[in-house]
């Protein structure tokens, strides 16, 4: 892979992947995008339904700006949070640390220690979020079960149209407890159809304030 790192429009970098054609996040803010999509409108969404722990399941862990902003959040709210991640390309640790420092101090940190936790084992980032991340491939590896919220975080549709198949999101949907929601930035009709049709109950939410214009939330009915 060729990275290269880019400013985003909130002044937080993203990750661009030439041999794809495709950004890590939002040109239009990396750290917006993903407080918007997956804290905002994920965890949450699980916290304000009086849920005593979370437990989140991310599809790509990426530059583990999602994984990082989640342990933050955890820790100032008090709420024991176990965060399972898979991703089958990780970054070298050199462009990690050099994105890393384009952050605040306590963003900054949160994202080193994602970083630096072992692969398959649990890593206490913080005394409230707990990470296990998954060197594996999402289309064979087993789902972890009693999830409450799933960060579906793949590249596009277009770029990786095999990350968005109905066998996947039919193993989130058995993998998720009733009530528990997945959201992703893709809102396309053809993804929040087959989510429907899957049993998903799907909402269309506006997005990120500068940036795509609706991100897609689906909840597994009660």
């Amino acid at each position: 892979m060729k990275l290269t790192i880019e400013s985003t429009a909130d002044g937080s970098p993203t990750l661009y992947r030439e041999d794809i054609d495709e950004h890590y996040h939002s040109v239009k803010g990396a750290r917006a995008e993903s407080m918007h999509v997956y804290i905002d409108k994920g965890w949450r969404a699980a916290a304000n339904s009086s849920t005593s722990k979370i437990s989140v399941f991310e599809v790509g862990f990426g530059s583990g700006l999602n994984a990082a902003l989640t342990a933050l959040e955890a820790a100032n709210s008090s709420i024991p949070t176990l965060y399972y991640s898979v991703e089958l390309y990780p970054l070298p640790a050199e462009t990690v640390r050099v994105m890393a420092a384009e952050y605040p101090e306590n963003l900054k940190g949160a994202l080193s220690a994602a970083n630096a936790a072992p692969w398959g084992k649990p890593c206490e980032i913080n005394p409230c979020f707990t990470l296990i991340k998954r060197h594996e491939n999402l289309l064979t590896m087993n789902i972890p079960s009693n999830i409450d919220v799933i960060y579906f975080d793949a590249f596009a549709p277009e770029k990786q149209p095999e990350m968005w198949s109905e066998d996947i999101f039919r193993k989130l949907f058995h993998a998720l407890n009733p009530g528990g929601v997945l959201t992703t930035y893709c809102a396309k009709g053809v993804i929040r159809r087959m989510l429907q049709d899957i049993g998903f109950s799907c909402e269309r939410l506006p997005g990120p304030p500068g940036g795509k214009r609706e991100i897609l939330r689906a909840t597994k009915p009660i």
